[in-house]
């Protein structure tokens, strides 16, 4: 049976209130013996020990305690998403002749290059991708009818993505690195690329955060439907800056070509030399020299001229992100608490003071999640300050008069 709307939730909880009983127990109780009609036309009924659990998450967390939430990981694979392995079968593709290798051939050679491993990703599983997403065939992207396009001013949409890269040494074993990149669409600037040894949400987040004050705030960001480009995270933080996040379609590469262009320049051109491997910073060094001085600054053939000299004619419409402290809360993790009749609330097993006088009322904390000594209090979407550590000893020192 098709899972109950918030809407319809809140109707029923409505009924509640205006049933017949002397307790709200017997008033869910007569509730529970109505009829209720969905969006669909369907009568829907509920037992009392459902209609109980909406009432009291209700009660305790208002609309969101019965918002109808689907699991975290729904429809998405648990160990490696389906763009991951096709960035995986890309880099392996050249090594063989064409039309001269089979499934099972480009699979182990994966295995073998330490791109991919078997706890990753089955025989079995990686059959599986290949046949649902279609990732071996040849036409895919030509049989798809496109338009080539361009935005008319920067800023107005940035392309994200991320790439294998070259083996480092890190505690003595080599790691493969993950580089992430931003593009921006009218100038072909690279606002940012980082590579980072694990890829995950705090590692987007680091190069969010460096691309948005480096080349400011984009209208559009276009990424992919990979587990850190569906964050929640992500999603937050472009909802903060007024940001519209953009996905593509599932195995749609070419969507994104330009950033797709951008990686493959920058592995005949950049990954194809000498490079210093001897340390992420180092590699990271390298990286950022070859952007800036030769990439955004060399003659763009799409554009016909540099980069950095077609991001410069739109400068007066960038939105700009300056460095300061309350623009890297924009960058923070976020909870929801309820601050008790001593105006303390809890996160993380440690109990801190409020800023405000905010008993008995729901509030939102944004955190760094490195620095959890740092909590801002937000109530109602304004920021009410920095949250303090609860001293007892202290707080027993205070007169009553001068609570």
């Amino acid at each position: 049976m098709k899972k109950p709307s918030s809407y319809l939730k809140m109707r029923i909880l409505g009924a509640v209130e205006n049933s017949k009983g002397k307790t709200i127990r017997d008033r869910i109780k007569n509730t529970a013996k109505l009829s209720f009609t969905d969006e669909e036309g369907n009568n829907r009924s509920f037992t009392w020990r459902t209609i109980s659990t909406w009432y009291y998450r209700y009660k305790t967390h208002g609309i969101t305690g019965v918002t109808t939430k689907d699991r975290a990981d729904k429809g998405k694979t648990r160990k490696i998403t389906p763009e991951e392995l096709l960035e995986a079968i890309n880099q392996v593709l050249p090594l063989f002749i064409p039309n001269r290798y089979t499934k099972f051939d480009i699979y182990r050679l994966c295995i073998e290059k330490g791109i991919l491993t078997k706890q990753q990703l089955s025989q079995t599983s990686y059959y599986r991708f290949i046949r649902e997403y279609d990732l071996l065939a040849d036409n895919i992207d030509n049989n798809k009818k496109r338009l080539a396009f361009a935005m008319e001013h920067a800023g107005d949409l940035w392309q994200a993505d991320t790439m294998f890269g070259p083996y480092i040494k890190q505690g003595g074993k080599m790691v493969q690195t993950k580089l992430i990149a931003f593009i921006d669409d009218a100038s072909r600037l690279i606002c940012h690329g980082q590579f980072f040894t694990s890829e995950n949400t705090d590692a987007l987040i680091t190069a969010l955060k460096s691309a948005f004050y480096k080349r400011g705030v984009p209208k559009q960001l276009y990424v992919d439907n990979g587990s850190i480009y569906s964050s929640q995270e992500l999603t937050l933080i472009c909802a903060r800056v007024g940001c519209i996040l953009r996905h593509t379609p599932v195995r749609d590469g070419a969507s994104k070509g330009k950033i797709e262009r951008f990686f493959r320049g920058l592995r005949d051109r950049f990954l194809a030399r000498k490079l210093d491997l001897s340390s992420l910073q180092v590699l990271n060094k390298q990286l950022t020299h070859w952007i800036e001085e030769q990439y955004n600054a060399q003659k763009h053939s799409a554009i016909g001229m540099p980069p950095l000299q077609r991001f410069a004619l739109d400068m007066k419409q960038i939105n700009f992100l300056p460095p300061n402290k309350a623009n890297d809360e924009l960058f923070y993790c976020e909870e929801t608490r309820k601050v008790k009749k001593d105006n303390t609330f809890s996160f993380k097993n440690i109990r801190y003071e409020a800023p405000a006088d905010l008993r008995n009322k729901p509030i939102t904390i944004r955190f760094d999640r490195h620095r959890l000594d740092k909590v801002i209090v937000y109530y109602k979407n304004i920021r009410a300050g920095q949250a303090q550590l609860l001293d007892l000893v202290a707080n027993s020192k205070i007169k009553r008069g001068e609570i």
